[in-house]
């Protein structure tokens, strides 16, 4: 999905732009990460196997070839990745038709980003089909381009993902803030140049050089955003 991309240069009174918001989706802008997880506990309850809870922060914020792979092997389930992909998806898609919660913060966030004309582009590890989706209760007119796992050669945790987001709105991926709420979304926009916004849904994520932690983006505006462009250069 793409749409024309305002002027970029929204500039603080020190000097500083900031070019572009990115925004992971499951965890970050709605409340699916337990969906995800419910879903593989089913899918793999009708094949026979108990996924061990531990599991759950190995699979978490990861692609889908990455963490169905890991339960495959795991569990020795007789099911390919492709055919464990599309029950997979099928179930989440089927969850999320009935329900669909957003994060506290999330559509306060989106709207005012909007409303000033912020460049934004949703990046998620998730497959085409399913962003779609979620759009729909987002809001597309919210995001100027949306990339799914499924688009990319390499996902997340690779940067490629932010990278092409970053290219897509025509902004430099070190005047870009991302969102992301797993240590696997984190490090691929760590790996792009980006100075990221951490809220954890999970698992634990500790502040470091460029990577600023909140407990909700409850704590999170355009001002603020603006402000970590700021600290950063």
């Amino acid at each position: 999905m793409t749409s024309t991309v305002p002027a970029l240069g929204t500039r603080t009174a020190e000097g500083s732009a900031l070019q572009a918001v990115l925004l992971d989706m499951d965890g970050t802008l709605v409340d699916t990460e337990g969906f995800w997880w419910d879903v593989e506990v089913e899918v793999f309850a009708a094949l026979g196997h108990t996924l061990d809870d531990s599991w759950r922060h190995v699979v978490v914020g990861g692609p889908m070839t990455r963490s169905a792979g890991f339960l495959i092997e795991a569990t020795g389930a007789a099911i390919t990745l492709a055919e464990l992909s599309v029950l997979l998806n099928d179930g989440f898609e089927a969850r999320i038709g009935s329900h669909l919660p957003l994060m506290p913060g999330a559509a306060r966030l989106l709207a005012e980003l909007h409303e000033h004309d912020i460049p934004t582009a949703l990046v998620s590890a998730s497959h085409r089909r399913i962003i779609d989706r979620v759009l729909t209760a987002l809001g597309p007119h919210h995001f100027n381009l949306s990339i799914g796992g499924d688009e990319v050669s390499r996902t997340k945790p690779h940067p490629d993902p932010y990278l092409l987001a970053a290219a897509g709105l025509g902004a430099d991926p070190a005047r870009c803030a991302v969102i992301e709420d797993t240590a696997t979304g984190v490090a691929a926009a760590e790996a792009a140049g980006c100075h990221v916004v951490a809220v954890p849904s999970i698992a634990p994520i500790v502040p470091a050089e460029r990577r600023t932690v909140v407990p909700s983006l409850e704590q999170v505006d355009l001002s603020f955003l603006r402000g970590l462009m700021t600290l950063a250069h």
